[in-house]
């Protein structure tokens, strides 16, 4: 593994940090990469003390997608076994993609120059998606003769509609962050990494000053609607909020409102 973390770690509050830091490789994802993800959410979904998580990068582009020369390792020589390792190895990648998804606490991406392949699988998984004007998208890999097999040929249908999905996975052209905008992959374009940045941590504040058993409840149930179709995910809200209301947040949120206070959430 890699001696560098592919990370900086930093939290602020209530939100964490998470900077793709390996700009001389352009933040390519390498195993250590993939590795890094899953260790690090594992953390995140399971500290009370953090309600938000940013992704943003250093460096030119935010991530110039799967690290090539190392994916050749997982090809093997043909074989039937090597063909069956090769299969592991895959879900072992998209594991570390699912896991951005199952963190309860809300994601969001902040891009800046290109992401490329495997940050498109990546920015799938979050929740929220924003980035400056030079952005570049791309599902590079139909045109390097792959299938894309991370999570974006499950999950961008359900974010910005079949039409728009097939055109740009079928051909794997670069679009836009303008583009980005129009079909709804993003929700907000900055003007620079200033902006993107300052933007990343508006949205995250916002959220984290809500009560965190709420939010984090709204997540699954998004989650479990997409997967399970509407009436099921009627049923499952009522059953939800059955188990956790009444909360002492609630009765904070309604002591503040009554008071003309701003309320205090502890996730209680």
């Amino acid at each position: 593994m890699d001696k560098k973390d592919p990370f900086r770690i930093k939290q602020d509050g209530h939100i964490v940090w998470m900077t793709f830091n390996k700009p001389e490789k352009l933040n390519a994802m390498d195993f250590a990469f993939f590795e890094g993800i899953a260790g690090h959410f594992e953390k995140f979904d399971k500290d009370p003390e953090i309600r938000a998580v940013i992704i943003n990068a250093e460096g030119k582009s935010f991530t110039a997608g799967l690290d090539l020369m190392e994916a050749g390792d997982i090809l093997g020589n043909g074989s039937a076994g090597s063909r069956d390792t090769t299969r592991i190895k895959i879900l072992e990648l998209q594991e570390s993609m699912n896991i951005i998804e199952r963190c309860r606490k809300p994601v969001i991406a902040a891009v800046h120059g290109h992401c490329i392949g495997g940050g498109v699988d990546l920015l799938c998984a979050c929740d929220i998606r924003i980035a400056s004007k030079d952005a570049i998208f791309s599902i590079r890999e139909t045109r390097m003769a792959i299938i894309a097999d991370l999570g974006t040929l499950q999950r961008l249908p359900h974010i910005i509609g079949d039409g728009w999905f097939r055109e740009l996975a079928l051909t794997g052209r670069d679009f836009s962050a303008k583009e980005a905008l129009q079909t709804g992959f993003i929700t907000r374009l900055c003007e620079d990494r200033e902006e993107l940045e300052r933007e990343a941590g508006n949205i995250a504040l916002s959220i984290s000053e809500n009560p965190p058993l709420a939010v984090q409840g709204v997540k699954d149930v998004i989650l479990f609607s997409r997967d399970n179709g509407v009436y099921p995910g009627l049923k499952y809200v009522a059953q939800k909020n059955s188990a956790v209301l009444p909360s002492e947040d609630l009765i904070e949120a309604v002591g503040a409102f009554l008071e003309k206070r701003k309320p205090v959430f502890k996730g209680q």
